[in-house]
């Protein structure tokens, strides 16, 4: 297919359209060239054969002499067409003389007959007071060739007829227009062989992206165009924007693929959570259906642990319609909010949960920041929950909340044994436990949810055996001074 592409030049192709784009205009203005020229040309040489023959009318019109007065005095021994021995043969000389009657009738002169010629001018001109009184020579053709001819009116009547070959003029036309159809096209051909050669190295980047665009619809998506060695600006910045669409199109394709993969894990591990709860409480479901909780004591244990398999259950799903309300991004209730008192109130519920733990808060004062209270309620109850499942129960637990330049800092550490680097890397994703440990694997991810929600950000420092850091960061905008 990227072969098919590549070869694709035909008269359709924009290649064979600009080509045929020049060719033409090249041609239109040669023709117009050589048009203009010839006409220039015939114009200049005709004008120079009428001027010679409106001379020579003059010179003769001026004499006043009579056909008889030039035979006797043989003025008009430039009457050469006697030079023709073949009646039928055409004319050799550029001048042709031809003396008529008032009818047009061809008469001697001295002792010469009217040739042949003679009589086809004569015949061709037809009233002879026509020429007189023209202003300007007129075209005839004798035995094929071409004259202009003028007349003059002599004063006993005899009109005297004076004509001048053309046909050199012709053939040089003929020829010129030759020679300018020979170079001509010679040019066209040049033009449109250079002009492929060039669109050939100028239209190579849109066949790369031709290429380009075939290789990733068949699933190369990191597939870039390349640049070229002389790109022009516009063939460039379409390069680059479609550069930049592709990685736009890679992007996403990897974000809804990596947004597919995690939903089947997060549906995986939702159902094998729900799976374990729902199994306890349906084994001991069947034990009392068979009569086998005889002894009030395993009625007893049983509904326990029913109890609690349908509270941990309870649990599981209000953490997952939690994180569903965070990714549809829930409209938050922003008040004021005292984070100093939320942050005391935290550590007071931890030391009555666990009275031997040693817990230090750096919170005094009032620190408002504009946040919903009950979202930032819970990101400390999961920070210190996470703390109370997977730390014994005497490790030492640090609240430290301070205001900076960039907002509000709260960190949660404590020196428990810490978490390996690639631990730590999954720390945020849903149904992580490190080790397998307790807990539904949803806490820390709820927190990540809650303080994007409020458009801060949320980071973990840890190592083996150096305890575990969480800092939330609340942005400036969000607190007020």
């Amino acid at each position: 297919m990227i072969f098919r592409h590549r070869r694709s030049r035909g008269i359709h192709s924009l290649r064979g359209q600009l080509t045929l784009a020049n060719v033409a205009l090249l041609a239109l203005g040669i023709v117009m060239a050589t048009a203009v020229s010839l006409m220039g040309m015939r114009y200049y040489l005709l004008d120079q054969v009428d001027s010679e023959l409106l001379s020579m009318r003059d010179s003769l019109k001026n004499t006043q002499l009579t056909a008889r007065q030039m035979d006797s005095l043989s003025t008009l021994a430039f009457i050469r067409d006697g030079n023709v021995p073949e009646a039928d043969g055409p004319p050799d000389a550029d001048s042709l003389y031809a003396v008529v009657d008032s009818e047009g009738r061809p008469r001697s002169f001295g002792s010469l007959e009217p040739t042949v010629n003679q009589r086809t001018l004569a015949a061709e001109v037809g009233d002879p007071r026509s020429v007189t009184g023209d202003a300007d020579p007129r075209d005839v053709a004798v035995d094929g060739s071409p004259f202009r001819v003028v007349g003059v009116s002599l004063p006993d009547g005899t009109v005297v007829l004076i004509a001048g070959s053309t046909d050199a003029l012709h053939k040089g036309m003929a020829k010129a227009l030759k020679l300018d159809l020979f170079f001509g096209v010679l040019l066209l051909t040049l033009l449109a062989v250079l002009t492929m050669f060039s669109l050939s190295r100028r239209l190579r980047p849109l066949e790369d992206m031709v290429e380009t665009s075939s290789a990733i619809a068949e699933g190369d998506l990191a597939r870039r165009v390349p640049s070229s060695h002389h790109p022009t600006q516009e063939v460039e910045q379409l390069r680059l924007a479609l550069n930049s669409m592709l990685h736009q199109v890679e992007s996403a394709y990897r974000t809804r693929e990596r947004s597919a993969a995690q939903l089947r894990r997060f549906v995986a591990d939702a159902s094998h959570e729900l799976r374990t709860p729902l199994s306890a409480i349906r084994g001991y479901l069947q034990l009392y259906d068979k009569g086998m909780l005889r002894e009030p004591t395993e009625r007893k244990r049983a509904w326990d642990r029913m109890t609690g398999e349908a509270d941990r259950m309870a649990r599981l799903v209000d953490e997952l319609l939690t994180l569903a309300r965070l990714d549809q991004r829930p409209e938050l209730r922003f008040k004021n909010v005292d984070l100093s008192r939320l942050v005391r109130d935290a550590a007071e519920d931890l030391r009555a949960q666990q009275p031997g733990r040693p817990v230090s808060v750096s919170a005094d004062g009032a620190l408002l920041v504009r946040a919903d209270e009950s979202g930032l309620r819970q990101v400390l109850g999961n920070l210190l929950a996470n703390i109370r499942t997977h730390t014994p129960a005497d490790t030492p637990v640090t609240l430290d909340l301070a205001r900076d330049d960039s907002g509000v800092r709260l960190c949660v550490a404590d020196q428990g044994p810490g978490l390996a680097e690639e631990d730590a890397a999954r720390v945020f994703d849903r149904f992580f436990r490190a080790g397998g440990g307790a807990g539904s694997g949803l806490g820390l991810a709820i927190v990540q949810g809650v303080v994007k929600a409020h458009g801060g950000d949320v980071t973990v420092r840890t190592a083996p055996g150096e305890g575990l850091a969480v800092t939330v960061t609340l942005p400036a905008k969000s607190c007020p001074a």
